[in-house]
């Protein structure tokens, strides 16, 4: 190396300066060729990763590319100033091995966050293609998590390089904490409203959700760390504090295994004989309508007199969930149920009301009573 600068030297006439902005130029032509080379080599691991589909391969190699380059001009830059100091003693030039060292922190939390990035869009995009199951609300969780553990671990190490002692920090933090909480309490009830919905999974992304305490009725869009945001069914958005999660029932519609159809129709009195007849024709329709579910509950039975109607209860449960669906079994399950009730001869009863011929009108002069007496007719 010696050797290579005393011949620099004397090609250049033993100008000091000339050799140390060639030694410049030949730091910054190094950093050209490395990213060059980098970004083909990484070109060609990513090829031979997507060929084998692997999460870690496709993931690290997606997330090492602009941090990699990054670093290569830190340390490229960084190595041609502390040259410079020590040919011009330049004093500001003493800050450089600090800044080189969060330099490279920095690009080490920020390859861990790209790679935190890409493994779970690789892991969605992989499931969705094989058509396999996966929680999103588990894994926005699962990488958010991991996502603050890195940038407290930056930050640490970057305080730590600058010569902060991280158990003077930590201490600090403690202390400062319990103010903070203080000021803060509404903002940490929803982060650990946040973390209740993310661990107890009462409902995830695409659920419809609702709930009469708080006249909360949507599907979920988004959950995030304060706030979960709700699209009710006029399309309006609804933000919901997390911390309400805590306090509140929650019902959950669109985990149901089951529609439930439970209506009671009526027949008049007239058609009192033909009450059995219906009964055992509406159970063998719905046993064997191919969108209801033989095994959960099925009820066919004459349940009461009522007023003005013989009443049967029709209790089943549909297959689909889908309320779209729904609606439509229950309609064409209704106009059977009309049906055999015209087949047999009887009616769906409806409420009547006892109406006098000659109702009774006040005896006032000029009206239908006796003008002389004052009585009715």
């Amino acid at each position: 190396m010696k050797q290579v600068e005393a011949w620099m030297e004397s090609l250049l006439g033993g100008d000091a300066t000339a050799v140390l902005w060639v030694h410049v130029l030949l730091i910054v032509l190094a950093v050209l060729v490395f990213n060059f080379v980098m970004r083909r080599v990484l070109a060609h691991f990513g090829k031979l990763a997507s060929r084998t589909d692997t999460l870690l391969e496709l993931s690290l190699v997606a997330a090492a590319r602009q941090p990699l380059s990054v670093l290569a001009w830190i340390v490229g830059v960084s190595f041609a100033g502390q040259l410079v100091k020590e040919q011009a003693n330049v004093a500001i030039l003493a800050f450089i091995p600090p800044v080189r060292t969060i330099g490279v922190i920095a690009c080490l939390g920020w390859f861990l966050l790209r790679f935190i990035a890409q493994a779970k869009e690789v892991f969605v995009k992989r499931r969705v293609a094989h058509g396999e199951g996966f929680d999103r609300t588990t894994v926005e969780a699962i990488a958010q998590l991991l996502r603050i553990a890195v940038l407290i671990a930056t930050f640490l190490g970057g305080l730590q390089s600058l010569g902060f002692s991280v158990e003077g920090v930590l201490a600090f933090g403690g202390i400062g904490g319990i103010a903070i909480g203080f000021a803060a309490k509404d903002l940490l009830a929803n982060f650990f409203g946040s973390l209740m919905i993310y661990f107890d999974r009462p409902f995830a992304v695409g659920d419809w959700i609702r709930s009469s305490e708080k006249q909360i009725e949507g599907t979920v869009e988004d959950i995030g760390w304060r706030l979960t945001r709700i699209r009710t069914f006029d399309k309006r958005p609804l933000y919901v504090p997390n911390s309400v999660f805590t306090t509140i029932t929650v019902e959950n519609p669109s985990r149901m295994s089951n529609r439930r159809i439970n209506e009671t129709i009526g027949v008049r009195y007239d058609d009192i004989g033909e009450v059995t007849g219906i009964v055992e024709d509406i159970r063998a329709m719905l046993l064997a309508h191919p969108e209801i579910d033989q095994e959960q509950t099925l009820i066919v039975n004459f349940l009461q007199f009522n007023e003005f109607s013989l009443d049967i209860m029709v209790y089943t449960f549909t297959r689909t969930t889908a309320w779209v669906e729904f609606q439509k079994v229950k309609q064409d399950v209704l106009l059977k149920i009309a049906a055999i009730i015209e087949r047999h001869g009887a009616q769906i009863a409806y409420p009547t009301r006892i109406s006098l011929s000659a109702p009774l009108l006040p005896s006032v002069p000029g009206g239908a009573g006796d003008m002389k007496s004052g009585r009715p007719r």
